[in-house]
C-alpha cells in the first residue's frame, strides 16, 4: 500500500533520507533507528507533510503531498503533543471528527467508539492538562483511528509510557493489524518493538540498512557466528558432548551453563533435542544473545 522508490530528502547540505526504496503492507512494521536516523523524515514524507528531493512516494498509487484523498487513507499519531489543554479528551477527538466532515451524531458516536477502543472511555471527560503521558498517547491514537484509515503511522509512540501502558498499546496495534490495516511504528527502543512485530525497516544515518523479517535478516549476516547460551547444572559434560558437533565453532564453559558459537544455527537446533533425549543431557533452557534487534543493529552498523 505504501511505496517509496529511491527516495531522498535533503535539508540544505544535510541528508535526512538517502535513496530509500521499500514497501509497507498490512500488519505491523517497525521503523527502527537511533535518534537522527531519518525515521521522522520518512514519516513526514509518507504523510505528505514534505516532498522528497528525489524519488517517489505513493499511497495506493497516489502522491501524498497536499493530497486530501490520500489523507483520508492515513491516520497519524505524531511524536509531539499539541493539544488544547483546556479541552477534555472527548472534546478534542469530537472536534477533529467534526473537522473531518462528520455530522454531530456521527462524530459523537465515532468519538465514543474510538475512546472505548483505546481504553479512555472512563477518563475522557477530564481536562487534557491533567492527563499522564500514557493518557495523551491514547487520545492521539484515538484521533488517528477516527476516520477508519487503511494505514496508521505512529512516531515514537512508546516514549514516556510505563510498562503496562506499553503492553496495552502493543495489544491495541495488534488488533488493528489483524483487521488488515497497515501499521508503521517508529521507535529507537529496539527490545520493545521486538515484542510487537518481526517485520522491520532499519534506518541508519538516512540509509535503509535492512528490511524484512528479523530472523531472515539475522541469517543473512553470516559472517557473524550465532551465539547460543545453554543453561545446565553440568556445563563441562554438556560442553564435552557439544564440541564433537562439526558445526560448533567454539564453546565457553561457565558456572551454570555454556555459550557456544555456530555458523549453522538451524542444524544445531535440530540436533539439540536428540542430544537431550537420547543421551540424557541435563539442559534447563537455551537462548540466543544474537537473535535480537539490538545485536542485529550493531552488526549492520558496525560491520
Amino acid at each position: 500500500m505504501i511505496e517509496l522508490n529511491q527516495v531522498s530528502r535533503w535539508y540544505g547540505q544535510v541528508i535526512g533520507l538517502n535513496d530509500v526504496t521499500c514497501s509497507i503492507g498490512p500488519g505491523v512494521t517497525a521503523l527502527l533507528g537511533m535518534n537522527g536516523a531519518g525515521k521522522s523524515t520518512m514519516i513526514k514524507l509518507i504523510t505528505g507533510q514534505i516532498r522528497p528531493t528525489t524519488g517517489e512516494v505513493s499511497i495506493g498509487g497516489e502522491d501524498p503531498f497536499a493530497n486530501p484523498s490520500v489523507y483520508r487513507k492515513l491516520g497519524y499519531c505524531p511524536e509531539i503533543d499539541n493539544f488544547y489543554e483546556h479541552q477534555t479528551g472527548r472534546q478534542f477527538v469530537y472536534g477533529l471528527a467534526r473537522l473531518d466532515g462528520m455530522s454531530h451524531q456521527d462524530a459523537s458516536n465515532r468519538t465514543q467508539k474510538v475512546l472505548e477502543e483505546v481504553g479512555m472511555a472512563d477518563r475522557c471527560d477530564k481536562r487534557i492538562a491533567g492527563y499522564s503521558k500514557g493518557m495523551r498517547q491514547r487520545v492521539k491514537l484515538a484521533q488517528a483511528m477516527l476516520h477508519q484509515p487503511d494505514a496508521i503511522l505512529l512516531d515514537e509512540p512508546l516514549n514516556g509510557l510505563d510498562p503496562v501502558g506499553r503492553r496495552e498499546l502493543m495489544d491495541m496495534l495488534k488488533v488493528l493489524a489483524d483487521e488488515g490495516k497497515a501499521i508503521l511504528v517508529s521507535s529507537h527502543i529496539l527490545f520493545e518493538v521486538e515484542q510487537m512485530t518481526r517485520s522491520i525497516l532499519l534506518l541508519h544515518r538516512g540509509r535503509l540498512m535492512a528490511s524484512g523479517d528479523l530472523r531472515v535478516i539475522r541469517e543473512l549476516i553470516d559472517k557473524h557466528p550465532h551465539r547460543v547460551r545453554i543453561e545446565t547444572p553440568e556445563p563441562r559434560e554438556v560442553a564435552r558432548r557439544l564440541v564433537a558437533l562439526p558445526y560448533v565453532l567454539s564453546i565457553n564453559v561457565e558456572r551454570d551453563g555454556v555459550e557456544l558459537q555456530t555458523k549453522e544455527p538451524r542444524q544445531f537446533y535440530d540436533a539439540l533435542p536428540e542430544l537431550v533425549l537420547d543421551e540424557n543431557v541435563p539442559i534447563r533452557g537455551f537462548s540466543s544473545p544474537d537473535n535480537n534487534l539490538e545485536s542485529i543493529f550493531q552488526y549492520l552498523v558496525n560491520g
